[in-house]
């Protein structure tokens, strides 16, 4: 019987999908229609993604057909060819660029004699192994048990037999059907275990209200973490691997800028978040467990969508970032692109391109601090958008209106007069009616 315990789940699909170090073939199908630049980029993306969960890919295969074959995706001539190479170079593991469905797994791992997995089942590998909260492990477990529902007959040879007794549906019930009702029953009790998670977060996010949140977003391995670790101290892990970073981390820090502090003296608290990257062809079950995560990102103010400006394709990226967003309803987002890693970039005219392209910008280098002041300084002019600086007279009995204006305005002077208190503050826009009466001049 399929083990659904709560501790061993992910666990052994994990140990199902993964052995260190296989050698792998990446193999991608395209059409007619299919720009075969872009779908060879594809394909060293995937071997990347198989490196990053374990294995050795030793060859990448592309192949051109007219409309992708129902059977086993690849025609008969490549699949014959795929054999003669699996033979020959001992091949454990043949990953497929796209989503495969469980009847072609499960005639491809007949015609090979091999596991074979895709772009999905990759990702979700990486997911779990990465998965260190309770919350992540959650996440990524009902992910991987929402893609393994429809491959079960794969997945376990003793599936076929019948199976009946107590604690079963009753007699006649077959074993295939057995294990797909525990698994649907696991995923009911961990949306519910999500559902509580949300809104657990949710509390936490109520006591930030009154900080404005900016979120990092980008393509995985863009360089988010390190640009949080260069904005702030969160210490969050740095690999040169894909999705090295699935949980959230949020750290409030402090923007100020040189023309500021020496007209006023100010300083702005916001709140900085940084969460899982994105990837082309992201699973759908996994964009849609990982909404608790992505949560910071929808409620964020702001987005920060980091870019590598020095890959070739960082047009796509941009592209698949946009359209996850949109997928958690997070496309209308206020956002300011910043291009990094521009100390790698060879060609000064691609980033002067990219800049005319996307005005509200910034190109930095997180990795050597260039530009991280100019950074702060735009991240500075943003949040001072959605505030007003006014002059206040504020009368002594009013103590709570001034605890208040502590609270949602930033001071620039105070001064303790014999009518009461002249204040110069900046106040959010929409806090602004509570200081009305005692409002002197806006400035």
């Amino acid at each position: 019987m399929l083990n659904l315990r709560p501790d061993h789940a992910l666990k052994s699909l994990h140990e199902i999908l993964n052995t260190p170090r296989e050698r792998a073939i990446a193999i991608g199908v395209g059409t007619k229609r299919t720009d075969r630049e872009e779908a060879l980029e594809h394909l060293d993306e995937l071997a990347f993604l198989a490196e990053t969960a374990g294995a050795e890919v030793v060859q990448k295969i592309y192949q051109s057909l007219d409309k992708p074959e129902r059977a086993t995706a690849l025609g008969k001539g490549k699949l014959a060819e795929l054999q003669e190479i699996v033979a020959e170079d001992n091949i454990q593991l043949v990953i497929f660029d796209d989503d495969l469905s469980p009847a072609q797994v499960r005639n491809l791992e007949r015609e090979l004699g091999i596991k074979i997995m895709d772009r999905s089942g990759i990702i979700l590998d990486i997911f779990a192994a990465r998965a260190r909260t309770m919350e992540a492990k959650v996440q990524v477990e009902l992910a991987q048990l929402q893609y393994l529902l429809p491959r079960l007959t794969r997945m376990w040879t003793h599936l076929s037999k019948q199976f009946g007794g107590v604690g079963t549906k009753g007699p006649g019930e077959t074993q295939i059907e057995t294990d797909r009702r525990l698994i649907r029953e696991r995923i009911t009790h961990l949306k519910e275990k999500l559902a509580t998670i949300s809104t657990q977060k949710a509390e936490q996010r109520k006591g930030r209200e009154a900080l404005q949140r900016f979120a990092l977003v980008g393509y995985t391995n863009a360089g988010k973490s390190t640009l949080m670790n260069a904005l702030s101290d969160a210490k969050v892990l740095v690999e040169n691997k894909l999705f090295a970073t699935l949980d959230t981390t949020v750290r409030a820090i402090e923007l100020t800028s040189t023309d500021d502090e020496r007209q006023h003296g100010a300083h702005k608290k916001v709140l900085l978040s940084d969460t899982v990257g994105f990837i082309r062809k992201l699973p759908p079950n996994l964009v849609a467990s990982f909404r608790s995560t992505l949560a910071e990102t929808v409620e964020a103010d702001v987005l920060l969508h980091v870019v590598d400006i020095s890959h070739p394709e960082f047009h796509d990226h941009i592209a698949a970032v946009q359209e996850t967003l949109h997928a958690i309803e997070a496309g209308d987002k206020r956002m300011l692109m910043v291009f990094n890693k521009i100390d790698a970039l060879a060609d000064r005219e691609v980033l002067r391109a990219a800049q005319a392209e996307y005005p509200e910008s910034v190109a930095i280098s997180a990795a050597r601090g260039i530009n991280i002041a100019q950074l702060k300084e735009q991240m500075l002019n943003i949040a001072n958008e959605r505030h007003q600086l006014v002059h206040i007279l504020l009368p002594y009995s009013a103590m709570k209106d001034l605890a208040h204006l502590y609270r949602v305005g930033s001071i620039v002077s105070r001064v303790d007069g014999d009518e009461g208190i002249t204040i110069e503050a900046r106040v959010e826009k929409q806090h602004l009616h509570a200081f009305e009466r005692w409002l002197v001049a806006e400035v």
